[in-house]
């Protein structure tokens, strides 16, 4: 009995080792080849979450070339292992349909970008702004600094609206007909000027929207970065309401989210 372990040893034990080395040596070209697909690709723009896929493909590729090389090496028969690991993979499959809808919608959202990292959106119920895109699934922030974790397949199929990485602010102010509209108009327009968060381009908008039975309604919609809704939304009608009271030409202001 002794003898034989020993025979095996002698035999198996220098293809164990060198497959060992060449599963080690295997992980640390796989490791390289990763970082060093990410840089070639990196001037071509290409968004986070391609460059990360691009990235585990080329790792695992490498890695699996050195782990078939080293059961070559051991001498394990590859046919039978193949044919395996595709009964087990079908099941696998089977067991895990909605991660795999999971996987396939996020190839579709990397590939077809319908919206960015960075970009507000809204979609299926929760909106917020994409922090992070997977293949599993896609992350949106709050405004409270809360975190929504939408699947990838409640995604895909379904009416998407992107704000982009700017919003527009919608602000009604209604003045009385005895007020001066135009010196309403040009109040506001310094109003907007002031704020450091107004975008100047896209040009915000300052005009009348209607006239109602108690006055003329004034229309403001400034464009504000994503991370300046909120607080421009406030500072703007403090100050509209502030120097409009000053001109004793303001009866009520309030702002709402763009349709």
């Amino acid at each position: 009995m002794d003898e034989q372990v020993l025979s095996i040893a002698m035999v198996y034990g220098p293809r164990v080792l060198v497959a060992i080395i060449m599963l080690t040596a295997g992980y640390f070209a796989s490791q390289w080849a990763g970082r060093a697909a990410g840089r070639s690709l990196g001037h071509y723009e290409l968004e986070p979450p391609v460059l990360r896929l691009v990235e585990n493909i080329v790792r695992v590729a490498v890695f699996a070339l050195f782990v078939i090389m080293a059961l070559q090496n051991i001498g394990v028969e590859l046919l039978p292992l193949i044919a395996g690991l595709g009964v087990a993979g079908a099941a696998i499959a089977l067991a895990m349909q909605g991660v795999l809808g999971n996987i396939a919608a996020g190839l579709t959202i990397i590939f077809s970008k319908p919206f960015r990292v960075g970009d507000y959106v809204s979609i299926v119920g929760v909106q917020g702004e994409v922090l992070d895109i997977r293949l599993s699934s896609t992350t949106l922030g709050h405004a409270d600094l809360s975190r929504v974790v939408v699947p990838n397949r409640k995604i895909v199929g379904e009416i998407l609206h992107n704000y982009g990485r700017i919003r527009q602010l919608a602000i009604e102010v209604n003045v009385p007909y005895e007020a001066d509209v135009e010196d309403a108009l040009d109040t506001a327009r310094a109003v907007l000027r002031a704020n450091r968060r107004v975008l100047t381009d896209p040009a915000p908008g300052v005009s009348v929207a209607r006239l109602t039975d108690t006055g003329v309604t004034l229309s403001i919609t400034p464009w504000v970065a994503v991370n300046d809704y909120g607080a421009a939304g406030g500072e703007i009608n403090q100050a509209l309401l502030q120097a409009f009271r000053n001109r004793k030409i303001v009866r009520e202001s309030r702002a709402y989210l763009a349709a």
